[in-house]
């Protein structure tokens, strides 16, 4: 039995019932307001308010009754599930803020634009610096390649499309990461290859390097792609022999592959504006 269960009066409803008759409202919660949106379910209407009330900005979980005239235990409960599912998140005050499910859901959403933009940046970023190119998009706990130009010939590292790596290496893994609140920030580092100080160092200069992280003999150069609102949505990238690319490849090709997460984030923006 959850906590903001009520006890069994006759006189009195229980958060089952009012999740099943939108006419019946708990006790201690308010009753709606007339322009509030009832969908039948009573439990997704009260968890959606949750959410319009973190939409501006950090919250306690007094401020989340208020804002939203719940039970103190429903809006306890319920922020609580949200946060176990990334919707919500707490702060550095233990305040509660809207998490990185949602910009995760952006991600794939804008996935299309972003794609439509990406080949010919792909090839372009191939014919340049000689190697092969991706784009990563996190996808929970892995990377997902999404896109992918691979060179014609000689020693390569081979990404298709749809493959799914880790995110505890690689320099398109650090990229994902590198921006991600705090939380999440420090469970990706448990069993990451690189270091809490190496992420600061990619936020700083905006590009990461891997050398021999993810595979032995395999380096890598990747920089951010970003949305109209400025969240890290993919990395670019390209890989190689290490033995081709030699062992400071990112004073070689990084501003190559900053350039190609730029015109993206570029044309993303554009993209948005114009809808």
């Amino acid at each position: 039995m959850t906590s903001d269960t009520l006890t069994a009066k006759p006189a009195q409803p229980t958060e089952a019932s009012a999740n099943t008759a939108t006419a019946t409202t708990p006790q201690n919660d308010a009753p709606a307001r007339d322009n509030e949106i009832h969908s039948g379910v009573g439990v997704l209407d009260k968890t959606v308010k949750i959410l319009d009330a973190l939409e501006s900005g950090p919250a306690t979980l007094g401020q989340l009754v208020a804002a939203t005239h719940l039970a103190r235990p429903t809006a306890h409960r319920l922020a609580i599930a949200l946060e176990r599912h990334r919707f919500v998140v707490r702060d550095q005050h233990g305040r509660f803020v809207l998490g990185s499910r949602f910009a995760e859901l952006a991600a794939a959403a804008g996935e299309d634009r972003l794609l439509a933009a990406a080949g010919p940046i792909l090839q372009t970023l191939l014919d340049r610096t000689g190697e092969s190119a991706q784009i990563y998009r996190r996808q929970g706990e892995q990377r997902v390649c999404i896109a992918a130009v691979e060179r014609a010939s000689g020693l390569r590292d081979s990404i298709p499309v749809g493959a799914m790596l880790s995110m505890e290496a690689g320099s398109a893994a650090q990229i994902l990461l590198a921006w991600e609140d705090t939380e999440r920030l420090h469970q990706g580092l448990r069993h990451a290859k690189f270091s809490a100080a190496k992420l600061a160092t990619v936020r700083k200069r905006g590009w990461a390097e891997s050398i021999n992280e993810r595979d032995e003999g395999v380096c890598s150069i990747s920089a951010p792609i970003r949305n109209a609102s400025g969240q890290v949505i993919a990395a670019i990238s390209i890989s190689g022999p290490s033995g081709r690319m030699g062992s400071n490849p990112g004073h070689r090709f990084a501003p190559l592959v900053m350039g190609a997460g730029k015109y993206l984030s570029d044309a993303l923006i554009k993209a948005s504006i114009s809808r």
